[in-house]
């Protein structure tokens, strides 16, 4: 048996293609402002029409407008928001909300430790610490998209562009949903606030690893069957469950193309 046939298989598409990154950007700057154009597009449009439909929920409930708009500035998780807002109307306590919303938003881990990992290791430093606030569902989908096409000390820029005019974005969005509130139907206002995460899987399933789509899939099918046994845990015991059978199929799939690993 040859050397190359004890190599594990490696996806093509996994591969950074620092080539021909090189050519993509031409410094820094050029990959900044290369990541507000790509946010420019869909995914501002998608955000902001979420923020649009937090915002008329905001002010239905008669939640206060400044409350509702610094939520979307400093917490930029509009499903932790929804869960905040939900649980201040039931008039839960300070504690459960915390703990409620630091639950919604364990998918910030996960995220953080796939990204950032990514960039140059000279962007690896106390300064991510401004930029995770950047990280949302709508940036981590485009970012892990286009990285391998970007130079590894370009990434950060790129990200930092892109992300910047999502959260920019999100409390006049939430404003002028606040404002247009009574104006929209219930229907309308709910189906604003489930874009972003429509938008997010549709992303989601242009990447090119077959075994994140066989997740996804896993997902949709399991979903109702979780949701239907306890609507409370449903997303957390779908998410577990298809993630840990697709990273089985992927593993085990390796094993028979490459016959090194156990």
């Amino acid at each position: 048996m040859s050397s190359s046939e004890n190599l594990p298989y490696l996806d093509p598409s996994e591969i950074p293609l620092e080539g021909s990154a090189t050519q993509r950007f031409k410094s820094r700057s050029d990959a900044f402002w290369s990541g507000i154009r790509d946010a420019s597009g869909a995914p501002a449009v998608v955000l902001f029409a979420g923020m649009i439909g937090y915002g008329a929920m905001g002010r239905t409930n008669g939640v206060d407008g400044w409350f509702t708009a610094l939520s979307s500035l400093l917490m930029f998780a509009l499903p932790g928001q929804v869960v905040l807002m939900e649980m201040l109307l039931t008039g839960s306590s300070v504690v459960a909300i915390a703990l409620a919303v630091t639950l919604t938003s364990t998918r910030f881990v996960t995220m953080t430790v796939t990204l950032f990992p990514q960039f140059h290791d000279k962007d690896r430093n106390r300064g991510l610490y401004a930029s995770v606030h950047l990280l949302a569902m709508t940036a981590w989908a485009v970012s892990m998209k286009e990285f391998a096409s970007i130079e590894t000390k370009h990434r950060l820029s790129y990200f930092v562009g892109l992300g910047l005019l999502c959260w920019i974005i999100s409390a006049p969005g939430t404003i002028l949903g606040y404002f247009l509130a009574g104006l929209v139907p219930p229907a309308i206002t709910l189906g604003l606030v489930f874009i972003n995460p429509l938008f997010f899987l549709l992303t989601f399933t242009e990447v090119k690893p077959w075994i994140n789509r066989i997740a996804i899939a896993l997902g949709c099918v399991l979903g109702p069957f979780f949701t239907a046994m306890d609507r409370d845990t449903s997303l957390l015991s779908t998410g577990l469950l298809a993630g840990t059978i697709a990273y089985y199929i992927d593993r085990k799939w390796i094993r028979q193309r490459s016959g090194v690993i156990g």
